[in-house]
């Protein structure tokens, strides 16, 4: 990609990423390269249950300081924001004061919700049987066997993300 001057936008939800730190900035500086991160909560215990496999929030905030100083644009992808788990009023602004911080070039986001299709859904009670005890039977009574599982939150939500990233020049879907 950097030998043929070629364009790179790359999403992770992994510090691994500052390993390349040096060849990000060769692209950006012979074309562009922007560096993409998803933020699901701004509560790091949570973020340790619902993504306990990648990075924490926190380590990735500092991915996206280290762009910001680099001069490697970023973009942050919100989510997913789990119906009665991290789709809080406290945890989208919490979420979204790094994103101010860390001088993101936009965010993208698709709301907040979860889609449950078949196969997922009984791996997601699964998991919230483990970690939310009885928010499974609040799922099932609210949700049934939809595809999509909105927030109530949805709608106060997307007013912070626009305000906020309207406010400060985020790129952002209106």
């Amino acid at each position: 990609i950097s030998k043929y001057q070629f364009g790179l936008a790359i999403q992770t939800k992994s510090n691994r990423i500052l390993r390349d730190l040096d060849l990000l900035k060769q692209i950006n500086q012979n074309a562009k390269c922007v560096v993409q991160i998803t933020l699901t909560t701004y509560d790091e215990a949570l973020c340790k249950i619902v993504e306990p496999y990648v990075s924490t929030t926190k380590e990735r905030f500092e991915v996206l300081k280290t762009m910001r100083d680099e001069g490697i644009p970023t973009v942050v992808w919100l989510g997913p924001l789990l119906p009665f788990i991290n789709d809080t009023k406290e945890n989208i602004e919490g979420i979204m004061k790094y994103v101010v911080e860390a001088k993101v070039k936009g965010v993208i986001w698709f709301g907040a919700g979860v889609t449950l299709r078949e196969g997922n859904r009984e791996y997601y009670y699964q998991k919230l049987d483990e970690h939310f005890q009885g928010l499974k039977d609040t799922y099932i009574k609210k949700y049934g066997n939809q595809y999509l599982a909105y927030s109530e939150n949805h709608e106060v939500i997307n007013q912070i993300v626009h305000e906020t990233c309207e406010k400060h020049g985020i790129m952002h879907d209106v």
